[in-house]
C-alpha cells in the first residue's frame, strides 16, 4: 500500500527546527517514512548546508522525490530571521505552517502531522491565544487532545497540560482523569497494538496523600476516577505515589502512566531517554507527533543540535499510520 507522506511543519525558524529537519532527512532519506516540510524554503536551505533541498508544489511530488532531496512546500517568511534570536515578525508564518500541515493531514494528503518546536513567547507577543501546540491542534481539528510522552518502554499521559502547578492542582477533577485515561486506552489499542491496556494512575501528593495527612485529592478525586475506570472495563490501578511509579520494575506492570501535571510526566520521560522522547497527541482525528524538546535558541545555527527526537517522532508517526491503515 502506498501511503501519503508526513507533513512536517518547520516550527520556529530561529530555533533548531530547520537544523534537525535537515538531520532527520539525512537519517530517513533511504528508509522513510517520507516527509515534506511546510515552511520557508530559504531558511531550510541555509540550515541544510550541503544537503539538496527541493521546492515542491504538492506533498505527492515531495514523496516521489524524497530520496533525492529534502522536499519543502514553500510558505515564505515576510523577512529573514537570525538563528538564536526570537522573531515575533515570523509568528503569523509559524502559525500558518501549522494550519497548512494540519489541513493537509485532515484532508488525507498527508498521512500524519509532525511539528518541529515552537517558542511560545514570540507567538504570545503576536497574539497567539493558545497555551501550546497541543491545544491549538485541538481547536484546528475539532479533537479533544490528550498529551502522551513516550520514551523507551515508558508512556506518560498528562491530565493537565500547560498549566502553572497551583492551577493544575485546582483544575484536577475525576472527570478529567477518566477522560484522559479512556482516550489513552483507546489509543493504546488502536495506535500502539496493546490489546488489553493496563493503566497506572499517579497520585498528586507525597506518599499518595498519606491517608489524608498530606492531601485529600487522592481520596476525593483520583481514587473515585480509578473506580469509575474499572467499572467501565478499563484495567486501571492507583493512585500510586509518583516516586515509586517509574523505576524499571514498576514500568513492567503498566502500559501507560496517567500523570496529574506536566512535570510529573516529563521528568521521568526525559530522565529515561532525554534525546529520544516523543510527544504524541491523542484524541485528534489525525496522527500527530513532535519531538519532546523546545527551540533551543542557544544552539540554533551552531550545528550542534541533535535530531534524535524528531527522527523518533517521524518514525513513531509512521508506525501509527501503518497500524491505523493495516
Amino acid at each position: 500500500m502506498t501511503r501519503p507522506p508526513i507533513a512536517l511543519s518547520l516550527g520556529d525558524p530561529a530555533g533548531i527546527g530547520p537544523e534537525i529537519v535537515a538531520g532527520a532527512w539525512r537519517a530517513l532519506r533511504t528508509t522513510g517514512p517520507a516527509f515534506v516540510v511546510v515552511g520557508d524554503v530559504e531558511t531550510v536551505i541555509r540550515s541544510a548546508r550541503s544537503d539538496p533541498v527541493l521546492t515542491v508544489a504538492s506533498l505527492a511530488e515531495g514523496a516521489a522525490r524524497f530520496a533525492e532531496a529534502l522536499p519543502v512546500l514553500d510558505r515564505p517568511l515576510p523577512a529573514p530571521v537570525t538563528p538564536g534570536a526570537p522573531a515575533p515578525h515570523a509568528a503569523a508564518a509559524i502559525v500558518g505552517w501549522i494550519e497548512t500541515a494540519a489541513r493537509l493531514a485532515l484532508g488525507g494528503e498527508a498521512a500524519a502531522l509532525v511539528t518541529a518546536p515552537i517558542a511560545k513567547a514570540p507567538l504570545y507577543e503576536a497574539g497567539f491565544a493558545f497555551p501550546g501546540h497541543t491545544e491549538f491542534l485541538g481547536a484546528l481539528t475539532g479533537g479533544a487532545p490528550v498529551m502522551m510522552l513516550a520514551a523507551a518502554d515508558l508512556r506518560c499521559v498528562l491530565v493537565t497540560i500547560h498549566e502553572p502547578l497551583a492551577k493544575a492542582v485546582a483544575m484536577l477533577t475525576a472527570e478529567a482523569i477518566v477522560n484522559a485515561a479512556m482516550t489513552t486506552a483507546e489509543a493504546l489499542r488502536r495506535d500502539f497494538g496493546v490489546a488489553a491496556p493496563r493503566l497506572a494512575v499517579a497520585a498528586i501528593n507525597p506518599h499518595a496523600g498519606e491517608s489524608g495527612a498530606l492531601g485529600s485529592e487522592e481520596a476525593e478525586i483520583i481514587a473515585p476516577a480509578v473506580a469509575a475506570l474499572r467499572a467501565a472495563g478499563i484495567d486501571a490501578a492507583g493512585p500510586f505515589p509518583a516516586d515509586t511509579l517509574f523505576h524499571a520494575e514498576a514500568r513492567t506492570r503498566y502500559d501507560a502512566a496517567i500523570c496529574m501535571y506536566h512535570d510529573q510526566a516529563l521528568i521521568p520521560v526525559k530522565m529515561l531517554d532525554f534525546w529520544g522522547g516523543v510527544n504524541v497527541t491523542l484524541g485528534l482525528p489525525i496522527v500527530r507527533t513532535s519531538p519532546d524538546h523546545g527551540v533551543a535558541y542557544d544552539l540554533a545555527g551552531k550545528g550542534l543540535a541533535r535530531p534524535d527526537s524528531l527522527i523518533a517522532a517521524l518514525r513513531l508517526a509512521g508506525e501509527i499510520v501503518i497500524r491505523r491503515t493495516a
